[in-house]
């Protein structure tokens, strides 16, 4: 589907995704390995940005399964149309016939969820899983993904086993809130990505926030650097650097003492955070 890394490179950057050259390597090998990738990093870094780029970039679709705590392997894989199955009952009922349980278990019932979808993924290209935030899952789905991963296939007992005729592209992400099993960690390749310098980000910004000029994605991007450098409870990431420049940009301001005090809602999430920024002093954190 890829060539290169080089043209997966401008592939994900027409796709406005900008990314450097050790996470366009782990990626490509992803893609040509066939082999599950887990990206991890702090929140707003791009991790679930990069599964859609790569979706994009292969043109093929992206399924995303959103991971929770006491998320269950039925609700990621499938289950079944309980009021279309009812309403079978008694159609069947009103022409005087009994239902066979064959009849109400047949593949017109099943709803699939994301992990069967993507299995299920008549191709030619394979889809790009993307499994977010698999930190947040249960250790039994974690291990349950893992055979799932390793197998690429599931049995569902009223129809037999399901094997990836195309597997999919599979895409992890963690914001390492807890640590992974060794298991599914073995099975997948590896790639952390960690907050990008200042110049990258500027970068960023013009590419994806229409109208933003170099000076205002630099003074952004330097502002967003500096703010890390506090002991804030959630540093701002790619994304509040992103949503920062757009609010400057929509209200036509420059970034400046005022306009950040005014604009502060967009960048940082805590009230604490903002006070600890207003106490630092937005003149020095926005003008270096």
């Amino acid at each position: 589907m890829t060539a290169s890394i080089d043209e997966l490179t401008d592939g994900l950057g027409a796709q406005g995704y900008l990314a450097d050259q050790g996470l366009a390597t782990a990626l490509f090998l992803a893609v040509r390995l066939g082999q599950p990738i887990l990206l991890e990093g702090e929140p707003g870094v791009g991790k679930t940005a990069a599964a859609g780029a790569l979706a994009a970039a292969l043109d093929t679709p992206l399924i995303r399964l959103q991971c929770y705590e006491g998320l269950s392997a039925a609700e990621a894989l499938y289950e079944w149309n309980y009021p279309r199955q009812l309403l079978g009952i008694r159609l069947a009922e009103a022409r005087g016939e009994v239902p066979r349980e064959a009849d109400l278990f047949a593949p017109e019932y099943l709803l699939r969820r994301p992990l069967l979808a993507a299995l299920e993924h008549p191709g030619p290209r394979p889809a790009v899983l993307l499994i977010d935030e698999v930190d947040r899952a249960d250790d039994e789905f974690e291990a349950f993904l893992f055979e799932l991963l390793a197998e690429g296939s599931v049995t569902i007992p009223e129809l037999g086993t399901r094997t990836a005729t195309v597997p999919p592209v599979v895409v992890l992400t963690s914001n390492r809130t807890r640590d992974l099993h060794d298991a599914l960690l073995r099975r997948c390749l590896y790639h952390w990505i960690g907050y990008p310098e200042p110049h990258r980000v500027a970068a960023i910004i013009r590419q994806r926030v229409p109208g933003a000029d170099e000076l205002l994605a630099a003074r952004v991007a330097g502002a967003v650097s500096r703010l890390r450098g506090l002991d804030l409870t959630k540093p701002p990431g790619v994304a509040e650097a992103i949503s920062w420049a757009n609010a400057l940009r929509l209200l036509g301001l420059p970034l400046e003492e005022k306009s950040a005090g005014a604009t502060l809602g967009a960048v940082l999430k805590y009230r604490e955070d903002e006070e600890l920024a207003r106490r630092t002093g937005l003149a020095d954190l926005v003008e270096g």
